[in-house]
This record gives structure tokens, C-alpha cells and sequence, in this order.
């Protein structure tokens, strides 16, 4: 047999997947939800990598109170590095929208284009990964944690203890899950 090639597609997924066969059953209205909730999907992808290039580059937005502009020019502002990757261990790291390290002063920026409203909670591990990367003991530093969402800016500031508490469970969680691989290998 001699088969197409479809080198374009390669690592990609269709919306109407065979790996994700379910939509076989959707009723139209079902199938209209999930393709919008697809496209959502990518805007708010787009709409990070938008945002990333404008920080980057240092375009400031106009001063509209929406999400995109306040997100990229309190970025600019703060002279924070967009998409920066926070690395504990191959189990455990994340990037971070933006970030930036002053003076003993931790910012953690985190854009948000959906609709359900976003917990603080991923900040704090944000935050974490970078007191476990950079050996920095969080009862020495101030920490600001800011989610954009919705045309508006919420402001964390979270207790060393919670950050602690965080940086502990990821390198007890580490352990635990590189010594099940070690299993698996025996």
C-alpha cells in the first residue's frame, strides 16, 4: 500500500478526533459547546502568546481597562520576564506568564482568558518552584501574586508558611514518584 503523506498534520489532532471519539453521540447543540469551548481554548492561547511578544518588545497597550492591555503593560511596567520556566525536576515545574526579581521582591503574573474565575493557587506554586530553583527562603522575601481575569487585577500576597508548605509537598511528591519509576524499571 502507498500511503498518503500528510506531513502538515503530523502531532496534531483534529477537533473531531478518533482519540477523542465521544463526539459521535453529541447533539448538535452539545457539538456547538464543545467547538466553542475549543475556540476559546486557542484565543486564550493566542491572546498568551500576544501578550508575550508585546511584554518582550515593550509595546505598552492603551490604557483600557481590559484584560490584555492591564496584564501587558503592568508587565512592561514592572519589567518582568514573559514565559519564564520555573524547573524543580523533570516531575515538577511550570512557566510562568510573567515574572520578576528585585530587591528581595517576588512579582508572579498570571493572565487568565477564560471565564471560570481562576484560584490563586497555581501563583502559589509558581512562587514554590522559584524559592526550590533559586535556594531562596520565602520567610526573606516579599511575594506578590496578581491574576488578570475578567478586566480586573486581584492581588495575592501570600504567607511564607503556604509557600513552604508548597515547596515541601513538591519534594515529597518528587521522591515518591521517582522511586515508583524506579519500581517500574526493576
Amino acid at each position: 500500500m502507498h500511503w498518503n503523506r500528510h506531513l502538515p498534520l503530523a502531532g496534531t489532532h483534529a477537533f473531531l478526533s478518533p482519540s477523542n471519539y465521544h463526539w459521535v453521540n453529541y447533539t448538535d447543540d452539545k457539538l456547538e459547546a464543545a467547538f466553542s469551548r475549543a475556540q476559546a481554548a486557542k484565543r486564550g492561547t493566542d491572546l498568551h502568546a500576544f501578550a508575550h511578544e508585546a511584554i518582550r518588545l515593550g509595546m505598552r497597550l492603551p490604557t483600557r481597562k481590559t484584560t490584555v492591555n492591564l496584564y501587558v503593560n503592568d508587565g512592561i511596567g514592572y519589567r518582568m520576564t514573559p514565559e519564564q520556566t520555573l524547573f524543580y525536576s523533570v516531575n515538577c515545574y511550570g512557566h510562568a506568564d510573567t515574572i520578576a526579581f528585585r530587591r528581595n521582591f517576588l512579582r508572579i503574573h498570571d493572565l487568565k482568558t477564560g471565564e471560570t474565575v481562576a484560584s490563586e493557587h497555581q501563583l502559589e506554586v509558581y512562587a514554590a518552584l522559584f524559592c526550590l530553583e533559586y535556594g531562596i527562603n520565602p520567610f526573606t522575601i516579599q511575594i506578590e501574586l496578581r491574576l488578570y481575569q475578567l478586566d480586573e487585577v486581584r492581588v495575592f500576597e501570600p504567607e511564607a508558611d503556604v509557600i513552604l508548605h508548597i515547596m515541601d509537598r513538591i519534594k515529597t511528591f518528587d521522591k515518591m514518584i521517582n522511586q515508583w519509576r524506579e519500581e517500574e524499571l526493576q
